[in-house]
């Protein structure tokens, strides 16, 4: 990613979404951090944005989302907001200081933002200038017990596809589950799935089992590829469940699967693979309905 032409791109979105009183003052806010080396000038600008600007959703357009995912593979602007934009472009236009060490601001920001302001702080990510210091703060965020900020990190923004190693991502993945997130804005899910990561979804599913909870359909996703032995008799009892959204991944999920038994299981189930070849079963119609459910 090119932080110049996010810079750009982002600084045209809000040209086109705000009144000129507050965009000439956001340009003024960010010609004065751009000729001034203070902390306290980018703090105060960082928090004085909702307040100027507004909380108001972005609303992008579709045109406008594909233009975001031709700069960066993967970048969606769904759920951002005129603030959170306004405060990574802020970020993106400190980047690209030469006299500037961005990772320790980054973490610098971190260490003392509220809540909204983490939430942007960790948006943006995909757009930055990647360095150790940015990626560890990265991994102090995947840490967080609370959702929104994990979202954040996690979904619609390319940087854990992008950056992650296999350790790091199987770990973001069962996060999702224990912090009751969906899985399918996470870019990269399927190019991104491993043997490891099924193991690990299937252990999460027999736990939620022994406690008589539900298992979300969309964990199969990442285990029919790469399911064998025993798995295939999880995706046999999740294809057998009384929950049709279950039984709809795992169909999905075993229709992907090269295990030989996996053709056999679904011999039962013609409509449902006739469903699939169709297009009408998928995990976009999964996804579809889950976020209806939510």
């Amino acid at each position: 990613m090119n932080t110049t032409t996010a810079t750009g791109f982002l600084d045209t979105l809000l040209k086109e979404r705000l009144p000129a009183d507050q965009y000439n003052w956001l340009q003024e806010r960010l010609a004065l951090l751009n000729n001034e080396d203070s902390l306290r000038d980018i703090h105060i600008t960082f928090g004085l944005i909702p307040r100027r600007l507004g909380r108001q959703d972005l609303a992008a357009t579709s045109e406008e989302n594909a233009t975001a995912g031709t700069l960066a593979t993967g970048w969606k602007l769904s759920g951002w907001s005129i603030d959170m934009t306004a405060r990574v472009l802020l970020l993106c236009s400190i980047a690209q200081q030469t006299n500037r060490d961005f990772g320790q601001l980054f973490k610098s920001m971190c260490q003392t933002a509220d809540l909204g302001e983490t939430i942007s702080l960790y948006r943006g990510t995909a757009l930055y200038p990647q360095s150790d210091v940015l990626d560890k703060q990265i991994g102090e965020g995947l840490r967080t017990n609370m959702r929104a900020v994990f979202e954040a990190i996690a979904h619609n923004n390319p940087y854990p596809a992008n950056h992650f190693s296999e350790l790091r991502w199987n770990h973001m993945v069962l996060k999702a589950l224990f912090v009751d997130s969906t899985l399918y804005p996470i870019q990269g899910l399927d190019e991104r799935a491993n043997p490891e990561l099924a193991r690990i979804l299937c252990d999460y599913a027999h736990e939620r089992w022994s406690a008589n909870r539900p298992v979300t359909p969309e964990l199969w996703r990442c285990v029919g590829p790469f399911a064998k032995d025993d798995m295939i008799d999880d995706l046999r009892k999740a294809l057998e469940s009384d929950d049709p959204l279950e039984q709809q991944g795992a169909v999905l999920a075993l229709s992907t699967c090269p295990d030989p038994r996996a053709e056999q299981y679904l011999e039962n189930y013609p409509q449902q693979l006739l469903a699939v070849a169709n297009g009408e079963l998928s995990w976009d119609s999964i996804d579809r309905q889950i976020n209806q459910l939510a």
